[in-house]
């Protein structure tokens, strides 16, 4: 539940259906469950036996499990900047979700939209302190466990609610065009794009690729088989994406929403739906109150990764990493928070801001290119090697990996990674 916590978030609820409304619905989700199968499990399997093994945050995982002489743990350094780009743009994020919990608990929510609030610069600083604080205070005191625990008691009652909320969307007026839209594939417009934008998704999705899983993979203990803990974390993810669309589709197609919105497609359509919903005040407060523990549980689980990560690099104590860590990537952060009003900047085609920019550094590059290395390192002899993966990952009881998929973790995950991220590349809409 805990390596669900990190995973279930903000890419799931907030991030997913925007990708499947851009990338035309039923066909995005296709393609995106079989690069969860094909390429999501076996990496997030590999990446939780180097943790396991290592005991140790990537900067010290590849020294300790790399043969002499090797420089895999170079790859460590940009586990680092991966997170914190991660945290350039989710700690925002975590922050809106704050604010809508802040208005409807207020009864403000009315009048309020998602574009005023990107475009208000105090609004978004105020709440990206609020989040970084937060986070940096709880590390500070190393006080995450309890908070662990009312965490996973605040996503069961997540899953409880979008359950709750997907059954009243299959009466609303649109449910069944927004339904046919989500579930049904329309192979026409299954492209290379389609296809880049699934496997990154889902990386995205389970947080793989930047070292986040391996601090995970160190928490599990020997009894459980590591295909089976990530078949677990797998399936628990991608329940909660589903039902996120099953919620948004029908709403935007009753109140003629845009399902191509992009990042405004969950607050937007989330707001009305609560606002045509009696007693909506409350069930929205609940909504984002628990939305706001889904998006925390990532931002501790990351920041607790880069404060590892930097402590080991300088030594330093845990108030003097956290002070030094919170400061660095409230700076960055800013960058995300102010891209709206402040600081304009249009990185790639018209109408992209720093979100994109720090989105593109992450999901199109290094969640797979981190997965591309792991999956080289963890099973191939010039890395850590095959027999000594197995080892790990089929210590325990569940599922075990069997003999006749070496060729698949050593030769065609790999390959199929690299040539989608290479043409994601080639063909990325640069301006």
């Amino acid at each position: 539940m805990l390596s669900a916590g990190c995973a279930i978030g903000c890419g799931n609820v907030w991030k997913f259906p925007w990708m499947c409304g851009q990338y035309g619905g039923g066909g995005f989700l296709l393609i995106y469950f079989i690069c969860l199968i094909i390429l999501g499990l076996p990496c997030l399997t590999m990446e939780f036996a180097l943790g396991r093994a290592a005991q140790a945050s990537p900067i010290y995982m590849y020294q300790k499990l790399e043969k002499p002489g090797h420089k895999w743990h170079v790859h460590g350094l940009i586990c680092l900047i991966g997170n914190f780009s991660l945290m350039a743009f989710y700690t925002v994020v975590a922050g809106w979700m704050i604010n809508y919990f802040v208005k409807f608990v207020t009864g403000t929510n009315a009048d309020f939209g998602f574009v005023s609030m990107i475009t208000d610069p105090a609004v978004n600083v105020t709440y990206l302190f609020i989040t970084v604080a937060v986070a940096f205070c709880i590390l500070c005191f190393n006080i995450q466990n309890g908070l662990e625990r009312i965490t996973t008691f605040m996503m069961t009652a997540l899953m409880g609610l979008m359950l709750v909320l997907a059954i009243r969307s299959f009466f609303l007026s649109g449910s069944m065009e927004g339904l046919s839209f989500y579930l049904v594939p329309d192979f026409s417009k299954i492209n290379g794009s389609v296809v880049v934008g699934a496997m990154n998704q889902a990386f995205f999705t389970i947080s793989i690729g930047i070292g986040a899983m391996a601090i995970f993979g160190s928490y599990i203990e020997k009894s459980h088989t590591l295909l089976s803990e990530s078949v677990n974390i797998v399936v628990l993810d991608t329940f909660v994406a589903i039902i996120a669309g099953l919620i948004i589709f029908p709403a935007c197609f009753t109140y003629d929403l845009e399902v191509g919105a992009g990042p405004s497609l969950l607050f937007d359509t989330m707001a009305t739906v609560f606002n045509n919903m009696e007693g909506g005040r409350w069930w929205g407060a609940l909504f984002f109150l628990f939305m706001v523990f889904a998006s925390m549980s990532t931002v501790l689980a990351v920041c607790e990764n880069i404060l590892a990560m930097v402590r080991e690099i300088t030594g330093w104590n845990r108030p003097k990493g956290c002070l030094v860590c919170g400061s660095i990537l409230f700076l960055i952060s800013l960058t995300t928070a102010l891209g709206y009003s402040l600081l304009n900047f249009q990185p790639f085609a018209e109408g992209t801001a720093w979100l994109d920019f720090w989105d593109f550094i992450v999901s199109n590059n290094a969640l797979p290119f981190g997965a591309f290395i792991f999956s080289m390192f963890c099973c191939n002899d010039f890395g850590w090697g095959w027999d000594n993966f197995i080892k790990e990952a089929n210590t325990g009881e569940g599922i075990t990996i069997q003999p006749w998929m070496k060729p698949l973790f050593r030769f065609v995950i790999p390959a199929l990674i690299l040539f989608i991220y290479i043409y994601g590349m080639v063909t990325f809409s640069w301006r």
